[in-house]
């Protein structure tokens, strides 16, 4: 398990991550910072326990917006993907339609040509 430090307004917290993981903690410490730092700015020393409180929420209502958002584009690609699956059913229909009307087509001419080889030829002077 490694070991970090990171610095949440002005104070180091040593923190526990698995290997590799040390860099984007270190990242998300900063991000968490900055809210820290943000809500000092508008509202002054209001007690640090209050301010993390307050940023933890702040970050929690963004991740709730995120997720929020997150199903929503999940309703529609699904919505997209049974468009797409009905389309693609309606084609399939569609050419089998096709490839039925051709073969009858086919037939047809087969009959009609077979007739008019059938005539006796007349002479052409």
């Amino acid at each position: 398990m490694a070991q970090v430090t990171v610095t949440i307004d002005g104070k180091a917290y040593r923190m526990a991550c698995e290997e590799g993981q040390e860099a984007h903690l270190e990242e998300l410490a900063q991000r968490f910072d900055r809210y820290v730092g943000h809500l000092k700015t508008q509202f002054g020393e209001i007690g640090d326990l209050r301010v993390t409180v307050m940023a933890g929420i702040m970050v929690m209502d963004e991740l709730a917006e995120t997720n929020r958002r997150l199903a929503n584009l999940e309703r529609e690609v699904e919505s997209l993907r049974n468009v797409g699956e009905g389309a693609a059913a309606a084609k399939q229909k569609s050419e089998a339609a096709v490839v039925e009307v051709l073969g009858e087509l086919a037939v047809k001419l087969n009959g009609i040509t077979a007739k008019l080889n059938a005539r006796p030829q007349t002479p052409v002077n």
